[in-house]
């Protein structure tokens, strides 16, 4: 008998901390479109736009341990509520930013506020229900992620580049103070909602953060998703510019099809979902690690249409990296306050800083070499599913 995704209990807690999965998806997703952006209202070159992701991204290097202690001594509504307020006070700090340099403190403070969301929601969604369907419900949630990263690109894309034909610059503190405003709403909201705190057997002790980093299959988890986001955040992050580049597509259109990417990678995250069901997760982990590091070899061979399918592939087969490999880390530990670890887990978007990598190639190299990034970061990936297979089985 397959156990329930959810308890019966926590239904409203599951549905109202999987809206925020919808907001953060939404707000770093637009960075996959202000890069373009910036670059041609600005004068940017590829590598000076990739400081949108660093910024951002160092916010969650910063305060992800930050976060876990808050969290831990206050619990996950406060936490909520903080990130909530970050994450829209930095969202309206667009509206009298004029120069890259505010730009870019808006960012980094709405990265700060991103980060004490994800590290509350991620390991909350995984305690509310059975231990062995974790992957599936985290997995769910991040469908609602997916889709706030394809609205995001879809509409902003849309609003900042649909006058390029015509020469009419759009002004960016527009979609980013109605993104603040709905987001201090959200947050008076969870000001009133009751989250349940779960505390789990074994937790009262708090254990050792000592025996958290000595874990040798933790920190493995650690390395993977830390790969994991330096590849996709780099191909997200370089796929307008890499159409664009290549000639293949305007940046309208090719906004278009980075929303119809994430499409295909929210549709990902559901299937997968579904299938962890039926299927051990770290077995899906391992073909779809197959499947991200064949599209890359694809990308990178320049094969004209067959380059962009398989680009765009990829993003199905990325889809339940992230969730997965957070589960399957967490589950890793016994015994310590899971609040605090994953506040270790939640300091790896920095991988983000990866594009920024990926664009020095592109500037001097060619639109393609920038590919061997996410393929080396997908390789890990495929190496931590594969390990844990063969453990499991030596086991």
């Amino acid at each position: 008998m397959k156990a329930k995704l959810t308890d019966k209990r926590y239904v409203v807690p599951f549905v109202l901390i999987t809206t925020l999965f919808f907001l953060w998806g939404f707000a770093r997703a637009i960075l996959d479109v202000l890069n373009k952006h910036f670059q041609d209202t600005l004068n940017l070159s590829i590598a000076d736009s990739a400081w949108i992701q660093v910024t951002t991204y160092l916010g969650y290097f910063l305060m992800a341990i930050p976060a876990g202690l808050f969290i831990s001594r206050f619990g996950y509504r406060r936490g909520v509520v903080f990130g909530l307020t970050l994450f829209g006070l930095g969202s309206l700090a667009f509206i009298p930013a004029e120069s890259f340099v505010a730009f870019l403190g808006a960012l980094f403070v709405i990265g700060c506020g991103l980060t004490f969301l994800e590290t509350a929601a991620n390991p909350y969604v995984t305690e509310l229900g059975a231990p062995e369907t974790a992957s599936s419900r985290l997995n769910l949630s991040q469908t609602f992620n997916g889709m706030g990263c394809f609205m995001a690109t879809l509409i902003v894309g849309q609003f900042l580049f649909g006058g390029s034909e015509t020469g009419e610059e759009a002004n960016v503190a527009v979609p980013y103070a109605i993104m603040g405003i709905v987001v201090l709403l959200i947050a008076v909201v969870f000001t009133k909602v009751n989250l349940p705190e779960i505390v789990q057997d074994g937790e009262g002790n708090k254990g050792s953060m000592r025996s958290v980093v000595s874990n040798k299959w933790f920190l493995f988890g650690l390395a993977a998703l830390l790969s994991y986001e330096v590849a996709e955040i780099s191909v997200n992050s370089y796929f307008v510019n890499f159409v664009t580049g290549t000639g293949w597509m305007t940046k309208l259109d090719a906004s278009r099809v980075v929303s119809l990417a994430l499409v295909i990678f929210m549709a990902g995250r559901f299937i997968g979902s579904w299938i962890m069901r039926y299927i051990r997760p770290v077995r899906l982990l391992s073909w779809c690690g197959v499947g991200t590091v064949a599209c890359m070899v694809l990308t990178m061979l320049d094969l004209g249409t067959l380059s962009l399918a398989a680009l765009i592939a990829n993003y199905l087969f990325e889809a339940i990296m992230f969730p997965t490999i957070f589960s399957l880390a967490l589950a890793d530990v016994r015994g310590t306050d899971k609040k605090k670890t994953a506040s270790l887990l939640m300091m790896t978007p920095i991988g983000g800083c990866g594009f920024l990598l990926m664009g020095y190639m592109a500037d001097n190299t060619n639109a393609f070499l920038p590919f061997a990034i996410p393929l080396a970061g997908f390789c890990v990936v495929l190496a931590y599913a594969g390990e844990k297979i063969l453990h499991s089985k030596r086991s």
